[in-house]
């Protein structure tokens, strides 16, 4: 699921009574700081939280301790137990019926900023599940991955742009542990997809925000063996990693300098930074100076090369005067429909026909990203349907899906580092029908764009697990972008 906890070989025996082999509700890393709380009820009856345990790579922790645990990285791939206590352990093939609830808040989306040195105010993530689990000991196996692709069509070096994609377009069959890196990377050349390799670091990093000796080996073994470059490293700042306050401005930067000195081992020209803070950037720059790193801000939903907190970032770029200084234009910024993905996740939640159109309608309109959300919560509830049924889609469906004019990118062409091909469906005539890439292709290629575009394929975020193979899906993407790379005209 893109948003669950559970899967249906979640249900574990264990000595102490049971286990829920629990995944990360999210497709980044996250500290265990960000779990605010979880509940559970097995069969009817409300287990107290004192019989509950959340444990970690062999350590355990109390669920009111979860949110004190600010240094404790809940990495992607792994699948911590929530331990149940028991008078009598369940055994191999009892079924039983569990509602879990569990609410988080995501680190690094900071909705507004502390006051007087307390917490901010950060993007919620609520997960419900109601769930009949028949108690096993292995995983659930692989579905819908497509074995048969036909080969990638020829590279030419006539192309305008370079393609790759970035590892986080198979973020949740990453998190459910269906690929390891060596085999993610191995599927990747397989397709032809290259020769770009971006990462998210809190995604892809076992030991983030410190790239590992044996990571930057298994790094450089997979690169020789396939031909591929590093395109973009992303780096996050997790302002609300713990609970009682944001980062300090010196947290910031020293957590930014560790990130950059990762990608420089990993041979990374490029960081995307989350972060354009001018103080913090003075400090950053000598840095890039240093380790000879570009940093790109992104540009990304709902903002637009002309927003005004991207023309501050302009004109903090203007006086710095640094040809290291640039951008990352995010095609989530200027998309002409919200992604039919999208729409099937927020039905399968419960909205009806009628909401679905109403989500539409509001999300079309010219007012501020913010007053969208609210404009649907309320509006949700007003027919009494709790948001909260949502999970994190009633704010992602607004912060992750812009309606900028795509012609706005040619404002800042000089200053685009990269490019994040952000894409969602791609459909049975070859079109990204969210997403209109012939009209993007036309833009960079007059705009003299000549770097990468990197594919990401964000479907994740709302596909259920093996719905499509992402990878596939960006081979695609990647015959459109050329084909309308070598004609101008719509694939």
């Amino acid at each position: 699921m893109p948003n669950g906890l559970l899967d249906a070989a979640s249900l574990r025996v264990h000595p102490d009574g049971a286990a829920l082999q629990l995944t990360i509700p999210w497709y980044r890393s996250l500290w265990l700081s960000s779990v605010t709380s979880i509940a559970l009820t097995v069969d009817g009856e409300q287990v107290p939280e004192s019989d509950l345990a959340f444990e970690l790579n062999g350590t355990r922790y109390a669920i009111a301790d979860l949110p004190q645990q600010s240094d404790v990285l809940w990495y992607l791939q792994d699948h911590p137990l929530l331990i149940v206590r028991r008078e009598a352990p369940i055994a191999l093939g009892e079924t039983h019926e569990v509602v879990l609830h569990g609410e988080l808040r995501l680190p690094y989306m900071q909705i507004a900023p502390g006051q007087d040195g307390g917490p901010g105010l950060y993007v919620p993530n609520v997960v419900h599940h109601e769930l009949t689990l028949t108690a096993t000991d292995r995983d659930a196996a692989p579905v819908g991955l497509e074995l048969e692709v036909p080969p990638a069509p020829e590279r030419s070096n006539d192309d305008p742009f370079r393609l790759g994609l970035t590892l986080y377009s198979a973020s949740a069959e990453f998190r459910a542990g269906w690929y390891d890196f060596d085999g993610l990377l191995d599927r990747v050349a397989e397709l032809g997809i290259g020769p770009g390799i971006e990462i998210v670091a809190s995604q892809m990093v076992p030991t983030y925000p410190r790239v590992s000796e044996e990571f930057e080996r298994a790094w450089r073994a997979a690169f020789d063996r396939h031909g591929f470059e590093a395109s973009s490293f992303g780096a996050n700042l997790d302002m609300g990693r713990r609970r009682d306050r944001d980062m300090t401005s010196d947290e910031e930067f020293e957590v930014t300098e560790l990130l950059f000195r990762g990608a420089k081992r990993l041979g990374f020209p490029l960081v995307r930074i989350q972060s354009a803070k001018p103080d913090l950037l003075r400090r950053l720059l000598p840095v890039a100076e240093e380790l000879d790193l570009r940093l790109a801000y992104e540009i990304h939903a709902p903002s637009g090369p002309n927003a005004p907190e991207v023309l501050r970032i302009r004109d903090l770029y203007a006086e710095l005067d640094s040809p290291l200084l640039g951008f990352v234009a995010d095609f989530s910024a200027t998309m002409r429909a919200m992604s039919p993905t999208l729409l099937r996740a927020v039905r399968r939640a419960g909205l009806d026909d009628e909401a679905v159109t109403r989500l539409q309608e509001i999300w079309a309109t010219d007012e501020p990203m913010r007053a969208r959300q609210e404009e649907f919560i309320a509006y949700l509830r007003g027919r009494d349907f709790d948001p909260g049924r949502l999970g994190s889609f009633a704010h992602l469906a607004f912060n992750m899906h812009g309606h900028v004019d795509p012609r706005e990118w040619a404002d800042i062409m000089p200053q685009i580092l990269h490019v994040h091909a952000k894409f969602y469906d791609i459909d049975e005539a070859g079109q990204e029908p969210a997403i209109d890439y012939p009209e993007l292709v036309r833009v960079f290629v007059e705009g003299g764009y000549r770097g990468f575009w990197s594919s990401e394929w964000e479907g994740h975020a709302f596909a259920e697990l093996g719905e499509v193979d992402p990878l596939a899906l960006v081979r695609r993407q990647h015959d459109l972008i050329r084909a309308s790379m070598r004609t101008g005209q719509p694939a």
